[in-house]
């Protein structure tokens, strides 16, 4: 089975912010221990006795907010392009799924709609692409806990039920997990990948990005893992 964990970053209400972004990162179900491991080192850097006190968030990092003031920004910046390379360098197979929104090129449209929409139909489509190269798996969405919980729970169910913009989906295996990211580094791992994102489209800055953009997912020579409605 794959997994794909998805977190977001922007928020839908804030005017302040242009962009919405939802990331995915997608992997095997037997690399997420190493991916899991690797993480719970860096957060080690910060709190040796209980590092699974530490939860790796982009935003409360790069700002030093909350239990992130009392590190240096140099340490805290470090730590997130630390982490986004150990994905950057895991397993080939996995891979990463982008939705890049500006809220105002769709509004009044629902940003969280449309960007599930592609990324459930993307990764839908990517498990089509190994099915036909012989090798059949069931796929797997996991949130972590957030208030578009309702939201996506029904849109996967209309989905998977009437189809999207583009047909059916086929290769779920059931509809979204929702968890609490305390208890999952990976979702923390999704958290990052689409904080640095977020900087990379509405800050100007894909420093972060950077790191992990050669995962999109891709197929020969066809970037698949991307949208952007800018």
């Amino acid at each position: 089975m794959h997994l794909l964990y998805c977190d977001e970053s922007g928020s839908t209400k804030d005017p302040s912010q242009n962009h919405f972004i939802l990331a995915g990162l997608s992997l095997f179900e037997r690399q997420g221990y190493w991916l899991a491991s690797e993480l719970d080192k860096i957060a080690a850097r910060f709190n040796p006795a209980e590092p699974a006190s530490v939860e790796l968030h982009g935003s409360p990092m790069y700002g030093g907010k909350g239990q992130w003031r009392a590190f240096p920004k140099d340490d805290r910046l470090q730590a997130i392009s630390d982490a986004l390379s150990r994905f950057g360098h895991s397993n080939p197979s996995n891979r990463i799924f982008i939705c890049a929104i500006n809220k105002s090129s769709i509004s009044p449209e629902d940003p969280v709609l449309l960007s599930f929409e592609q990324l459930a139909s993307r990764f839908d489509q990517y498990l089509m692409r190994l099915h036909k190269n012989n090798d059949t798996q069931r796929g797997l969405i996991i949130f972590d806990k957030s208030t578009y919980e309702g939201t996506i729970q029904n849109l996967a169910t209309d989905f998977r039920t009437f189809g999207h913009s583009w047909g059916v989906i086929r290769n779920l295996a059931e509809v979204p997990l929702f968890l609490d990211s305390k208890a999952s580094r990976l979702t923390q791992m999704a958290d990052l990948i689409a904080y640095a994102a977020f900087r990379k489209y509405e800050k100007n800055d894909d420093s972060l990005f950077s790191i992990v953009e050669h995962r999109l997912d891709s197929d020969g020579g066809i970037q698949h893992g991307l949208f952007e409605r800018l």
